[in-house]
Order: C-alpha cells, then sequence, then structure tokens
C-alpha cells in the first residue's frame, strides 16, 4: 500500500533516461501560440502579477536592485507552474523531490554568501551578532547565527518538498479508496478530493510566493551596493 503511494514520486522509468523530468520544462512547450501575440489576455494577467511580485519584493529589498528582483519574479514563476503542471493526471511533479527544489536554494544562497563576505565581510561579521547582545552571550550568538545561515538552504528545499508531498499523498489516498468504496461513499470522496484539488492549487501559489520571499530576505542581508 505504501509502496504504490509513494512509486506516484518515483522518477524512475523503464528506459535508460527518465522522461519524467522532462515535465519540469514541458510546461514551455504546450503554451498557447497566442501567448506570445501582444497583447492578449494570458500575457497581460502575466505582465500584472509580474508587477505586483516587482513592488512586493522592491519593498522588502528597500534598495536599488533590480537584477535581484526581475531574477526572484523568474525564480517564482518557475517553482509556480511546475507545482501546477503537478496537479494535473499523470504529471510527474518534479518540485516534490530534493534535487529540485536544493538545485533552486543552494546556488542562490551560496552565490549571495560568496558575494557578501567577499565584498562586504565586516557588514557580514556584524550580521552574526545582533544588536544589543551581551558580551557573555556575543560566542553563542555567532554560533546559532552561524547554523541558522547554514541550514537556510536546506529549509528552503525541505519546505517546498514537504508541503507538494504532503498533498499529492492525500490525494493518492483517495484515490485508491475510491476503487473499493461503495456507491454512496464516493460522492462524499469525489467532495473530498475536490476540496483537496482547490486547497493544493492554493498550496502551489502560496509555497512559490513563500520560497520567493524567503529568497529576498536573504539577499536583503547583503549590501549591494558596493563602498
Amino acid at each position: 500500500m505504501m509502496a504504490n503511494l509513494f512509486s506516484t514520486f518515483d522518477p524512475a522509468t523503464s528506459m535508460k533516461m527518465s522522461l519524467n523530468w522532462s515535465s519540469t520544462f514541458i510546461g514551455l512547450m504546450i503554451l498557447p501560440s497566442m501567448y506570445w501575440l501582444l497583447p492578449n489576455r494570458l500575457s497581460s494577467i502575466n505582465q500584472k502579477l509580474c508587477n505586483i511580485l516587482y513592488k512586493e519584493f522592491k519593498m522588502l529589498l528597500g534598495m536599488k536592485s533590480s537584477g535581484i528582483s526581475l531574477m526572484i519574479i523568474s525564480l517564482f514563476m518557475f517553482i509556480l507552474y511546475n507545482n501546477m503542471m503537478g496537479l494535473l493526471p499523470y504529471i510527474f511533479t518534479s518540485s516534490s523531490h530534493m534535487v529540485f527544489t536544493l538545485t533552486l536554494a543552494l546556488p542562490m544562497w551560496l552565490s549571495l554568501m560568496m558575494f557578501g563576505w567577499m565584498n562586504k565581510s565586516q557588514e557580514m561579521f556584524a550580521h552574526l551578532i545582533p544588536s544589543g547582545t551581551p558580551a557573555p552571550l556575543m560566542p553563542f550568538m555567532v554560533m546559532i547565527e552561524t547554523i541558522s545561515n547554514l541550514i537556510r538552504p536546506g529549509s528552503l528545499a525541505v519546505r517546498l518538498t514537504a508541503n507538494m508531498i504532503a498533498g499529492h499523498l492525500l490525494m493518492s489516498l483517495l484515490g485508491n479508496n475510491m476503487t473499493n468504496s461503495s456507491a454512496m461513499i464516493m460522492p462524499f470522496i469525489l467532495l473530498i478530493q475536490f476540496s483537496l484539488m482547490i486547497f493544493e492549487t492554493a498550496v502551489s501559489i502560496i509555497q512559490a510566493y513563500v520560497f520567493s520571499v524567503l529568497t529576498t530576505l536573504y539577499s536583503s542581508e547583503v549590501n549591494y551596493e558596493k563602498t
């Protein structure tokens, strides 16, 4: 039973090269041709969403950094459409694997840390000791802040992976029980499945937003204006 449930997240296939990971980029291939013709409704909705995200990320960064804002918007859109693609039947959910999420989180965090320590070493050392910390607690605060910085990419990756796995497991469990259910219970299971589908759609949007916002908050600790 459990093997069948978790087989939904198995990226392996009978072929030498797994085609399940192609779902990561297949969304770009099936976009309607009208999307590339401007203006149209689909591109207008996308543009409005990008404008809202740009204003939000600029407010969080609090500095002139259009480049990092555009990069994080692209990260949000990439995670969002992968999460939404995973809700379709028989489509592999790449965002439910640590290989996918850690690949996004680790290079971003590592590049920010390298930039900060190479260009703003004193400010990065200052972040290890919060203002107002008593002198006897300073060594412990340095250890705590260092550990918290090191686990940031792991926490980002695990958060996105765990949230995507949880809802898919529930839907898989209910889908397996539908085959053995009576006609009276079937409408209730369908109603629960429909509710879970709406809930998972909201989770897909929220998790993409949370991943992007946390990345923005981590990057805001690094001063991009070199003195």
